[in-house]
């Protein structure tokens, strides 16, 4: 029996269908072991998506078939503990269950109605990949009606102020496979590397599956509105006039897999925890070289550039994997001091291919971490979010006695102190040395939002702590009165 490498939870926000139950134990392969330092497969290892149901309490297993050797290794949801290996340090086979408990008979809620309509939604999607024509149209108005927003929505793609969280939710939180079909149709990227359009949608489903849900922040969402700003970036001038086909490409692909498989952990967490991933990449950009090492195994797997020259191929995955590792935020201030060298000395030359590759970097550099530049609704939405995450790894930390990463501990930090931070010492200098570069409306317009949101939290700090204080303050005077009116009846017995 063949192992499993890694297993992205498989969301089950919806009812599971008949077809699907019936079943029971569908055991299905992936070809790209070797990639991760695994043996080649057979070549039966074509086919993926093994899903094994219980049809009483929904609980799925999602197994992904990958090297030849290995153990059975079980993850509990909150453990990171190493276990022993067999004889390939870095094939197991991870069984994570998403427990849905049935509910008890009663009214329909809204919820369970949401969730009829989302499936019929689903069905509707995805007969395009399965070959079934729609039976009955009419059944799918409500559908044909989000779809029509969502097509709306997708008009104004360019717009700084898009609302990734409405159009996912328009999309039934299909927003990076629709979004990024649309920019590669757009740009006419399928015709022009002459993509077979099933191979791609099934791309990019597979992505979005491989993007854990249950993450408040690196999820599925995230990797759209990354994509989505940095489409934006590639629409201005200097970008728009001079990068290839070939950057267009890459630019897209390395924004919708740039955090894939992100398991809702920074890398000291993987580290100081010594797990298998930390081990394999030797401590060092450990988090991107999974996310790299994953999208090339989707990329292989669908079989989406199969028809380019082996040597074009792994060019391209190289310069991929070049493009999501400068996302690493500990090799910020390298990228950073670079960049600023460049526009001081005046010499970038974007007919350069070297110089072309760099700008990619950094323009998937600041789409990573816009989400302060965009409007304050938005903006607030994202940073709480990212600290819920931050406040989750830091309890489980401390759950399991570890040191607290500073910014993770949720009883000394606040989210405008952490925002506040993140504004100053990392968004602030990287835009800043974007808009020397780009001095464009975008740019000022991403600087206005900057600074408006800087000092929103701000205000938000200060009033926070204003109140805090008082509430000191009047409890300090409570207590006082108290100490007060219980030693009068004594000094009154004295006298």
């Amino acid at each position: 029996m063949e192992v499993c490498y890694q297993l992205p939870v498989l969301p089950l926000d919806r009812p599971v269908p008949k077809h699907v139950l019936s079943r029971r134990g569908a055991i299905s392969f992936s070809s790209n072991s070797y990639f991760f330092g695994g043996p080649a497969p057979r070549q039966l290892a074509k086919r993926r998506g093994a899903i094994s149901y219980d049809s009483e309490n929904q609980t799925a297993l999602y197994i992904r078939m990958l090297g030849t050797y290995g153990d059975v290794r079980v993850r509990s949801q909150v453990g990171f503990e190493p276990e022993p290996r067999g004889s390939h340090p870095y094939l197991y086979v991870d069984f994570r269950t998403l427990h849905s408990r049935p509910q008890s008979a009663g009214p329909v809620s809204a919820r369970n109605v949401r969730r009829l309509l989302s499936f019929q939604r689903y069905l509707h999607s995805s007969r395009f990949i399965r070959g079934i024509p729609a039976s009955n149209p009419l059944g799918y108005l409500l559908d044909d009606d989000y779809t029509g927003q969502a097509k709306l929505m997708l008009e104004k793609v360019g717009n700084w102020n898009f609302d990734m969280f409405l159009f996912d939710r328009l999309t039934n939180g299909n927003s990076l496979v629709n979004l990024t079909f649309h920019l590669f149709n757009s740009y006419g990227l399928i015709e022009l590397f002459q993509l077979d359009m099933v191979k791609l949608r099934r791309f990019l489903v597979m992505i979005q599956e491989d993007y854990r849900s249950q993450n408040p922040y690196h999820n599925a969402v995230h990797a759209a509105d990354v994509t989505q700003a940095m489409y934006c970036y590639l629409q201005e001038p200097k970008l728009a006039e001079t990068m290839t086909s070939c950057d267009l490409l890459l630019g897209l692909l390395a924004a919708a897999t740039h955090d894939l498989d992100h398991p809702g952990v920074n890398q000291p967490f993987l580290i100081k925890t010594n797990h298998y991933l930390a081990a394999l990449y030797k401590n060092s950009s450990v988090l991107e070289n999974h996310h790299w090492k994953s999208a090339v195994g989707l990329l292989r797997e669908s079989a989406l550039l199969s028809h380019l020259p082996t040597e074009d191929r792994l060019n391209m995955e190289e310069r991929l994997g070049s493009l999501i590792l400068a996302t690493d935020i500990s090799r910020q201030n390298n990228y950073l001091s670079e960049f600023r060298a460049h526009l001081d000395k005046r010499d970038l030359c974007l007919t350069n291919g070297g110089h072309r590759h760099f700008i990619l970097q950094i323009a998937l550099k600041c789409a990573d971490i816009c989400n302060p530049c965009r409007p304050w609704k938005l903006s607030k939405l994202w940073s709480e979010k990212v600290t819920e995450e931050f406040f989750h790894q830091g309890d489980i930390e401390r759950k399991h006695h570890l040191e607290v990463t500073p910014f993770c501990d949720r009883q000394s930090n606040s989210v405008a102190n952490i925002q506040i931070g993140f504004m100053t010492y990392v968004v602030e200098p990287l835009f800043v040395e974007w808009s020397r570069f780009s001095d464009t409306r975008l740019s000022q317009t991403m600087m206005g939002h900057l600074s408006l949101n800087k000092q929103g939290w701000k205000e938000g700090r200060d009033k926070q702590e204003a109140s805090t204080s008082r509430a000191s303050e009047e409890q300090r005077t409570s207590a006082a009165k108290d100490s007060n009116s219980k030693e009068l009846p004594q000094g009154s017995k004295r006298s």
